[in-house]
Formats: C-alpha cells, sequence, structure tokens
C-alpha cells in the first residue's frame, strides 16, 4: 500500500505541473519550458526577440486596423485566432473570398496574400527569403492602396506602413536567431497550441511543426465575368505566381517509369497527339454532334520542345532547367499557369482559354494563337510577342522589357500593363486603323474612336 500511495503522490505532481505549463500566462508558460530545459527559469534570447516583435510592429499594425474599422478590422481580428496555423491561413483567405465587393479589398487582399509566411517555421533551410516572397505578394496590393489613399487619407498609409513592417521585422528577426529554421525536437512534453511562444520556442517543449500554409486561392474563371472582376482575377493569378520558388512546393516528383518518353508501354496507351506543325482546327465537314476526344495531359522535355498540352485546371506548372536551344509548346491548355524559369528560345501558345504564362527571359518570340483570356507576365526580357486570331491578352512588361515589340493581327481585347510607381499602369492595343493614300503611298494609323 506504501508503495502504491507514493506512486499516485508522484503522478499528482507530474498532472499539476503539465497543467502549470498548459495553462500559465504567455511568459509563465515560457519560464515553465525553460525551467523543463534546465535554464533555471531564464527566457531563451529568440524568445524575448519574438517578444519584441508581437509587441512592436504586431501591436502597432492591430493598432491601426482598429482604426480604419470595417472590414480590416473584422479581417485582422480573425488572424489573431491561429490555431492551427494551417486552418487560420486558409479562413483568413476565404474570408478575402467572401468580401471580393468590400471598399477595401486591396487591403484584405494584401493579408491574404501574404500571411501564409506565418508558415515560416515549417520551413528550412531558408525561411528568411520565404517570408521576403510572401511580403513581395503583399506589395502588389499595398502598392495599390497607396496610390488610392496617399493624398486623401493618411490612416491607410500608415496601415500599409505598419503591416509591411510586421514582414521587414520578422525577417530580421529569422536571420538573427533562426537563419536556417527551427530545430524541432523528437522528445518532451507536446506545447499548448493555444501559445504562440510554444509553437516558437525551439527546444524540447516543442510540438511538431504545424503542416505547410496551404495554397493562395486560385484564378477565378468566370465566362461571364465583368472587368472589375477580370482585374480581380489578374491580381490573384500573378501574386500567386510571384511566390517564386515556393509555388513548386507542391509538385510531386515524377520517376522515370512514368514519364512517357521514357516508357514505350506508357507511350503506347495514350492517344496520338497532333502534330503542332499542322492545323489543330476541326473540319468544316465534320459533324458536329461527334463526342469530343479526352486526352491525357502532357508536360515533358521531347528533344528540344517543351510541350505542355491539356492541362486542365492546373495552376503549379512549373518548368525548370531550361536551355537556349530549347522551345515550349503550349496547347489547349484551360484554367491553368505556367512558369517558365531561365533562358529560352521561343514561346507558342495555341488554342488556349483561360491561361497564364510567366517566365524570365525568351530571345526570340513569344506567339499567341487562336487563343482566349492569356495572361502573360515578363520577368526579364523578350524583343517580340505575336498575338494572332485571339480575344482578350493582357501583357505584364517588366522594366527590363519596355522595349519589347507587339505585333497584332485579328485579336481583340488586347491591353499591355506598364510598371510605374509600383504598380502597373494598363494600355490599350489599338483594334481600329484608317488608311489614307498621300499621293504615294497607304499610310495607316490608329483610329481615334469618336463618341
Amino acid at each position: 500500500m506504501a508503495e502504491t500511495h507514493g506512486l499516485v503522490e508522484r503522478l499528482e505532481k507530474a498532472v499539476i505541473r503539465l497543467e502549470s505549463l498548459f495553462s500559465g500566462s504567455h511568459r509563465s508558460g515560457g519560464m515553465e519550458c525553460d525551467a523543463i530545459n534546465g535554464v533555471n527559469g531564464s527566457i531563451a534570447p529568440y524568445v524575448e526577440a519574438f517578444d519584441r516583435l508581437l509587441n512592436g510592429c504586431v501591436a502597432e499594425f492591430l493598432r491601426y486596423s482598429k482604426i480604419l474599422e470595417g472590414d480590416v478590422k473584422t479581417h485582422n481580428e480573425v488572424a489573431m485566432l491561429l490555431k492551427p496555423i494551417s486552418e487560420k491561413i486558409q479562413e483568413i483567405q476565404n474570408f478575402r473570398e467572401r468580401n471580393r465587393g468590400s471598399k477595401m479589398f486591396n487591403h484584405l487582399s494584401a493579408v491574404s496574400e501574404s500571411i501564409p509566411a506565418l508558415g515560416w517555421i515549417a520551413v528550412s533551410p531558408k525561411p528568411g527569403p520565404y517570408v521576403k516572397e510572401m511580403n513581395d505578394a503583399a506589395t502588389f496590393y499595398t502598392n495599390r492602396v497607396l496610390k488610392d489613399y496617399k493624398h486623401s487619407d493618411e490612416r491607410h498609409v500608415d496601415w500599409v506602413k505598419s503591416y509591411l513592417n510586421i514582414w521587414s521585422e520578422l525577417q530580421t528577426y529569422i536571420k538573427e536567431h533562426h537563419t536556417t529554421g527551427l530545430t524541432w525536437s523528437k522528445t518532451g512534453p507536446v506545447a499548448s497550441p493555444m501559445s504562440m511562444r510554444s509553437v516558437l520556442t525551439s527546444g524540447p517543449c516543442l510540438s511538431p511543426p504545424p503542416p505547410p500554409p496551404p495554397p493562395g486561392p486560385p484564378p477565378i474563371f468566370d465566362t461571364e465575368a465583368t472587368k472589375d472582376e477580370g482585374t480581380a482575377f489578374r491580381s490573384a493569378l500573378f501574386a500567386q505566381l510571384n511566390q517564386g520558388e515556393a509555388i513548386t512546393k507542391g509538385l510531386r516528383h515524377v520517376s522515370d517509369d512514368q514519364k512517357t518518353h521514357k516508357n514505350p508501354s506508357l507511350r503506347a496507351q495514350c492517344p496520338p497527339i497532333p502534330s503542332p506543325t499542322k492545323s489543330h482546327t476541326p473540319s468544316p465537314t465534320s459533324p458536329k454532334s461527334s463526342p469530343q476526344q479526352s486526352h491525357a495531359p502532357v508536360l515533358e522535355l521531347e528533344g528540344k520542345k517543351w510541350r505542355v498540352e491539356y492541362q486542365e485546371d492546373k495552376n503549379d506548372l512549373v518548368i525548370t532547367n531550361t536551355e537556349l536551344k530549347q522551345v515550349a509548346y503550349i496547347f489547349k491548355c484551360n484554367k491553368s499557369t505556367l512558369q517558365i524559369k531561365g533562358k529560352i528560345n521561343s514561346i507558342t501558345i495555341d488554342n488556349c482559354k483561360k491561361f497564364g504564362l510567366v517566365f524570365d527571359n525568351v530571345v526570340g518570340i513569344v506567339e499567341v494563337i487562336n487563343s482566349r483570356d492569356i495572361q502573360i507576365q515578363v520577368m526579364g526580357k523578350v524583343p517580340t510577342i505575336s498575338i494572332n486570331k485571339t480575344e482578350g491578352c493582357h501583357i505584364y512588361l517588366s522594366e527590363e522589357s519596355l522595349d519589347c515589340e507587339i505585333v497584332s493581327a485579328k485579336s481583340s481585347e488586347m491591353n499591355i500593363l506598364i510598371p510605374q510607381d509600383g504598380d502597373y499602369k494598363e494600355f490599350p492595343v489599338p483594334e481600329q486603323f484608317k488608311t489614307a493614300w498621300d499621293g504615294s503611298k497607304l499610310v495607316t494609323e490608329p483610329a481615334e474612336i469618336m463618341g
């Protein structure tokens, strides 16, 4: 009986200590954890630094959010309930999607597109650059806020500065204390999910890392979309693509035995793919009632040609390890986005709908043929972009590509977006022309639409 009584007393003491760990205040919880680590109740420097970050720039941002009131205040309150982190990130992004009609939609988008930065605790070995990429995604929208309010309401300017300062301070904190990422311990008690310190303390009291943050919302496609919705789609599309290397985190590795060009048995199972040198337009004599054939999606390098064909609702397509002699041929892709890294010879987009393309450098030409609702963003340089028989084409040029020549024929709804003052300014490509005989030759120039 004496042994049993002694064991019960020891168990009671252990339970009391665990309850103290989970229910203690922010500071006492950290001291309890440090005491278990043998630090004699002292607080680790990286914990104190994180407290300063929370009590400094984060607190300032909360104050400015409350001043603005409305959707910004509500959205911010949601952001503070990060338990678990990945679920709340998704909740913040959903809040933005549910409030597309809000007059503060750019504010909400800035937070929504950059909030995955809170997942840095699961990023290794370079969490700092990851936070910077998320900060860059926010800048696309904060520039819009500054453009709308910098001469009319300084409260919004203060809000932007305070928000971007959070990510700048977080990068500094990571660089000083967690340059290569947190060190997760496989032993020790599980930390309380209600305490941010429990999540961020890199000692034996840590719980396993939370799952990576969910990807940003995919582009929203609507055949009856208005011009404002189209603008929102382009913003969401390129903010997502501007994540850089983070966009490839969800990609699955494909082994050689799963690649059609290295496995003849798989290639034999796939339907024949039309040659890109021939017209893909159905014959006028073809019966309209014949069912459309389904094709297997393709993303592979065939000789010197990258083939990207029949991709549907894929927003994480990426081509890397490109060479100057290679070309890319994109055929019949729908509601998808593709990023091409490095330098490539040429790119052709043929018979695609609602397709987004981001590329670094092209030494030859980018062609858009027989397509609809195409978004193109140039990150580096390209000498020529050709648009032929296409309805709806928006081209975002970089500072380096402003000397690019745009050649168009039999196309409509074309816009070139030029970077100016941290934002893009849209310029329509003329669709009507007037031609006159000047006595020796025909002279053609854009026609001004008379109102």
